[in-house]
């Protein structure tokens, strides 16, 4: 029985070249005693309780960092408080929204030439009447198109067209690697999928824009869904 994870598990390959690795330390060597001094080393076969004291109290615990050299990591070794340690600056709100409007416009021209070679218009006007129909059509074509760009892309390399012409990229929050597939295609459902449904721009604007107020990540309210920041390429 095998012991290897079923494929698209979820977890971000090894060989990400944007995943953090905690850096290696050298090792450490034995500490030298002064000559003079009587070894402080319990006798062989003893216990190292065994060691008397000499009336010196153990150095205070100093908070060293974590793997990434960050300060305030805890007792025991483990991660740095900030995520971020180690990452790329977070990328500018509003070099985001520009790349944002850049993948609309793409999407929205393959979203046109699909209705249209379909017939599935949102509306038709008559000289005696306005006549709604086909919409849920249309709706489908728009959520598809859009959430499949930006799964794909996303999830390839943390880049859609846009974030890749204006220096950008999606990396997970707690590693830095490029998300997964199920994180990628839970971004984008939240992203897209009131768009094409029920509030188009609006709901763009306030998912996309949340992350002009958002402290201390920048987070749009997908990437608070599918736990994800955007960063500079550094």
């Amino acid at each position: 029985m095998t012991t290897e994870p079923p494929p698209g598990s979820g977890g971000p390959p090894e060989d990400d070249p944007f995943r953090k690795h905690p850096p290696r330390e050298p090792p450490r060597e034995p500490p030298q005693e002064p000559p003079g001094e009587p070894s402080r080393e319990p006798p062989r076969g003893g216990s190292p309780y065994d060691t008397p004291y000499d009336g010196e109290p153990p150095p205070p615990y100093s908070g060293g960092g974590g793997p990434y050299g960050g300060q305030g990591g805890d007792a025991y070794g483990g991660y740095p408080a900030d995520p971020l340690a180690g990452m790329p600056p977070l990328a500018d709100s509003g070099k985001r929204t520009l790349a944002r409007i850049i993948d609309m416009v793409l999407v929205y021209i393959v979203v046109a030439l699909l209705v249209w070679a379909f017939r599935v218009d949102q509306y038709t006007v008559d000289a005696d009447k306005i006549e709604f129909g086909k919409t849920l059509g249309r709706e489908i074509i728009t959520a598809v198109l859009y959430v499949a760009y930006d799964t794909i892309l996303i999830a390839r390399n943390g880049q859609t067209l846009g974030k890749k012409w204006l220096g950008m990229r999606v990396a997970n929050l707690d590693d830095g690697a490029t998300p997964s597939w199920q994180s990628s295609l839970v971004r984008a459902l939240v992203l897209w999928i009131p768009f094409a449904f029920c509030c188009a721009c609006v709901w763009t604007a306030i998912a996309g824009g949340w992350s002009y107020f958002d402290k201390p990540y920048k987070q749009g309210l997908h990437d608070k869904a599918a736990k994800t920041v955007v960063v500079t390429l550094g």
